[in-house]
C-alpha cells in the first residue's frame, strides 16, 4: 500500500515530535556522566550518516583576549571571493580606492571551488545576552566563520587550501589596508567590543616635508628600515620586536608631525594612548593586547600625562589631611587624582615587560616637553631606546620649510635669514607660519620679509628679556647680600642682648645667693663690721 504525500509529513512530524521528547528526557533526568557518553555515541552516528565534516574558525582566541589572525584571513579571503555569489554583503569604502569592498554579512552562505573540490562557507554570529537586569543590556557578539566539505577531501583541505587562503587573506589585506587612528575611552559602552576607537589616519606628513637637519633625518629612516627588517635579527638576540622613540623639545618643533611620517612611512596603524583615562594597570595591559602589529603606540606628554616622575611623595600630617576634606576644591581634586590608578611599574611593564611581547613590530613613542622631569627607568635604552631631540629651527631645516610653502630653493634674504636663525630661537612652527601666503597672490619677497621681520622682532624680545633677566639677577644678588647684612646685623644685636642678659643675671644671682667677694661672705662682712663698730665703742 502506497502512502499519500499527507501521511509521509505526518509520520515524519511524528518521529520528529519523539525525538525532541527523548532529547528532553535525557538532558532532564539523566546524570551528567551518562549524558555525555549518549552524546559521544550520538556524535559517531550521526558522522556514519553524514558525510561532511565542518570546521569553525572563531573570531577570538586566548579566553577572547585577541583577535584571531585566521579569523581576520578568512574574512579578507571571502571579501574577494564572495561578492559573485552572496546574496547579502556589507560595504564599505576604502581611501584611495574607486569602489567599494564588499564582503559577506552575518549568517550567510557562499559555496567556494578549490582544486575541483566544492566548499561551503558560512558566517555566523550569536548575541550572548546577559540575563542579570541592567538599564544598558550587555550583548556580546560571538562571530565565527565554518568550512564544510565531504570527507574525501579532508587532505586537500587541511593539508594546501587552508595555507592557501591564509596567504591570499594576507595579499588582499594589504592590497586593501586603509590605515586607522585609534583612541582608548574610559566609557566601556556595552555596544562597543573594544576599548580602541579609530578613525581613518590621514595624516599627509612625510620625511620629505618634515623640517628637521638633513643628516639627522637619514639617520632616523635608517634606523626605521632596520627595525621593519628586523624580524629574525630580534628573535636572534632573544628581544620582543619592538623599538621605543623619545621625542623632546620645546612646543612647536614637530614632534606630532615627526610621529605621522614615521606612520606614513612604515605604514602602520597609530594608537594613541591617553593613560589619564586608564583606570588601572590592568586595563593598561588589556589595551595592549588588543592592539594589532606593525602599530605605533603614541603616549604625547607623558610629563603631564600622571605623576610618573618616580618622585615619591610625603606623607601628609593629620591636620593636612583634615583641611583637605573640609576644603571642597581639594577634595575635588583628589578624587579626580582616584579615577587613574596606573603607576610607573605598571607603565614599565607595559613597554618592556612580559606582556609586551604579545604581538611584534610595534614602535612605542614618547613625547615631552621637559625630558629632565622623566624618571630615569622610564626612559632608559631597552625602553626609550633612540632620543630624538626637535629643537629650534635651523637654516638646514627654514630651506624644506621654504620649499614647502612657497616653492623655493634660493631667494637674496637667505644671508640674512641664515644669520638671524643662528643668532635667535624659533620653532619651525613660527617659521612657517610666517612664510605661509596669507591672501591669494602674495608674492613670496613679502613672506620672506615677514619672516625676517619675525626674527629681528624675536631677536630684539630675546635680547630685552636676557637684560631683564640680568637685571632682576643683579637685583636679586643685592638684595641677598643685603638681607645677609641685615641677618649678620641681626645675630649681632641678638649676642650683645644675650651677653648682656648674662651679666645682669650673673649680678642678681651674686646677691641673692651670698656669693663671696674677696673671699670673705657678705653676711659675714657685715656682721665682722659690725663687732669691730662695737668694740670701738
Amino acid at each position: 500500500m502506497v502512502m499519500t504525500m499527507g501521511e509521509l509529513w505526518t509520520q515524519v512530524g511524528s518521529l520528529m515530535a519523539t525525538v525532541v521528547f527523548v532529547c528532553a528526557i535525557i538532558q532532564q533526568y539523566f546524570p551528567v556522566p551518562l549524558r555525555a557518553h549518549i552524546d559521544r555515541y550520538a556524535h559517531k552516528l550521526t558522522g556514519l550518516l553524514y558525510p561532511y565534516i565542518t570546521i569553525t574558525f572563531p573570531e577570538y582566541t586566548g579566553e577572547r583576549l585577541r583577535r584571531s589572525e585566521a579569523f581576520t584571513a578568512i574574512q579578507n579571503y571571502l571579501a574577494s571571493r564572495s561578492t559573485i555569489r552572496a546574496t547579502r554583503m556589507r560595504a564599505e569604502a576604502v581611501k584611495n580606492s574607486k569602489s567599494l569592498i564588499l564582503s559577506m554579512d552575518d549568517n550567510e552562505e557562499v559555496i567556494d571551488e578549490y582544486e575541483g573540490v566544492k566548499i561551503w562557507w558560512t558566517s555566523t554570529k550569536v548575541m550572548l545576552t546577559n540575563k542579570s537586569f541592567s538599564r544598558y543590556p550587555s550583548n556580546d557578539e560571538k562571530r565565527s566563520y565554518q568550512l564544510t566539505f565531504h570527507r574525501q577531501h579532508r587532505e586537500i583541505i587541511l593539508e594546501t587550501f587552508i595555507h592557501h587562503i591564509m596567504e591570499e587573506g594576507k595579499s588582499v589585506e594589504k592590497k586593501n589596508r586603509q590605515r586607522k587612528l585609534y583612541m582608548n575611552s574610559s566609557k566601556n559602552e556595552w555596544w562597543h567590543k573594544s576599548n580602541w576607537r579609530h578613525v581613518p589616519f590621514e595624516h599627509p606628513a612625510k620625511f620629505r616635508t618634515l623640517a628637521m637637519d638633513p643628516e639627522m633625518k637619514q639617520g632616523i629612516i635608517n634606523d626605521l628600515i632596520k627595525f621593519k627588517n628586523g624580524k629574525e635579527y630580534y628573535q636572534k638576540v632573544g628581544k620582543a620586536w619592538k623599538r621605543g622613540y623619545l621625542l623632546y623639545g620645546p612646543p612647536g618643533t614637530g614632534k606630532s608631525t615627526m610621529i605621522a611620517a614615521i606612520a606614513n612611512f612604515m605604514e602602520y596603524d597609530v594608537y594613541d594612548l591617553e593613560l589619564t583615562s586608564v583606570k588601572d594597570n590592568s586595563e593598561l595591559k588589556k589595551l595592549l593586547i588588543e592592539i594589532s602589529n606593525k602599530s605605533i603606540i603614541v603616549i604625547e606628554d607623558i610629563d603631564c600625562s600622571l605623576d610618573l616622575t618616580g618622585q615619591r611623595k610625603k606623607k601628609k600630617t593629620e591636620d593636612e589631611e583634615e583641611k583637605e576634606m573640609k576644603d571642597p576644591v581639594k577634595q575635588a581634586a583628589k578624587e579626580e587624582e582616584k579615577q587613574s590608578k596606573v603607576t610607573l611599574s605598571g607603565l614599565l611593564n607595559f613597554i618592556d615587560g612580559i606582556w609586551s611581547a604579545c604581538g611584534g613590530e610595534r614602535l612605542i613613542i614618547f613625547t615631552t616637553n621637559h625630558k629632565e622631569k622623566l624618571d630615569e627607568a622610564l626612559i632608559r635604552r631597552g625602553r626609550m631606546d633612540k632620543h630624538i631631540e626637535m629643537s629650534y629651527c635651523s637654516f638646514a631645516a627654514f630651506k624644506v620649510l621654504s620649499m614647502n610653502y612657497l616653492d623655493v630653493e634660493w631667494h637674496e634674504s637667505y644671508h640674512r635669514i641664515d644669520q638671524l636663525l643662528k643668532e635667535t630661537e624659533m620653532t619651525p612652527a613660527d617659521v612657517a607660519e610666517n612664510l605661509m601666503p596669507k591672501y591669494e597672490g602674495e608674492e613670496t619677497d613679502e613672506c620672506f620679509k615677514r619672516l625676517v621681520g619675525a626674527l629681528e622682532t624675536a631677536k630684539e624680545e630675546a635680547k630685552k628679556k636676557a637684560e631683564e633677566e640680568a637685571e632682576a639677577a643683579k637685583k636679586a644678588e643685592k638684595e641677598k647680600e643685603a638681607e645677609a647684612a641685615k641677618r649678620a646685623e641681626k645675630e649681632k644685636e641678638e649676642k650683645e642682648a644675650a651677653a648682656k642678659k648674662e651679666e645682669e643675671s650673673s649680678i642678681y644671682t651674686a646677691e641673692n645667693n651670698g656669693i663671696k667677694c674677696n673671699g670673705v661672705a657678705t653676711k659675714e662682712a657685715k656682721e665682722n663690721g659690725h663687732m669691730e663698730n662695737d668694740q670701738n665703742s
